[in-house]
């Protein structure tokens, strides 16, 4: 595995390829991010590097010249749906709704991880893509700035849980907050540390 992500997947593959990530498998609450994005080859950003290994101002400035330089998707899977489907499919849903948002289609899909979205196109498994494919790595950056600004604006609606610091993740803060104020509309019902609060009192905000 090379030591930052680079495009020799991409330049094997012909015509236009887009990388998909998703961030948000794990959080108690929020919804699921994915993005897609189809970088231009001669125009790739220095620095494109899986988003859990590069600090959050280099994330946001990535994040911005991303937007401006390549094609780019975003989409998501809601709270409910996250409850009505499961959290692997609505991951999947997240995929399709980024990769349909692009207002081009891609030939090729380059998606991280093992399990196939099932796009409609040609579509590679790159297990820890965000590590070795530019494009997925992009789509990484994409879905973690998008989502963590989703969490903060969440965070100001219901403040008690520091989803602005820890993104509806099961931190200490956040248990902390679920014992004292309950569950939120925001909270997944079907995971189970959500599922027994729910059981043991019913607390509902």
């Amino acid at each position: 595995m090379p030591d930052k992500p680079d495009y020799s997947l991409e330049t094997k593959l012909a015509g236009r390829i887009v990388g998909i990530d998703e961030v948000g498998r794990g959080p108690f609450a929020g919804p699921v991010v994915a993005a897609a994005v189809i970088l231009d080859p001669q125009n790739i950003p220095d620095g494109l590097q899986d988003s859990k290994k590069i600090s959050k101002n280099r994330r946001e400035a990535l994040y911005e010249t991303l937007m401006a330089c390549a094609n780019v998707g975003i989409g998501e899977a809601t709270v409910q749906e996250v409850d009505q489907l499961n959290i692997l499919q609505a991951t999947f849903l997240a995929m399709k709704r980024a990769a349909t948002a692009l207002n081009i289609t891609p030939d090729f899909a380059l998606v991280d991880g093992n399990r196939d979205p099932k796009l409609g196109i040609p579509t590679q498994l790159v297990v820890k893509g965000d590590s070795i494919s530019v494009s997925i790595a992009a789509a990484s950056i994409v879905a973690k700035v998008t989502r963590d600004r989703k969490m903060c604006a969440l965070a100001k609606l219901f403040p008690h849980y520091g989803w602005e610091k820890n993104a509806g993740y099961g931190t200490a803060e956040h248990r902390k907050g679920l014992s004292l104020f309950g569950v939120t509309p925001q909270h997944r019902r079907s995971f189970a540390p959500i599922r027994k609060i729910l059981e043991e009192n019913e607390t509902i905000i």
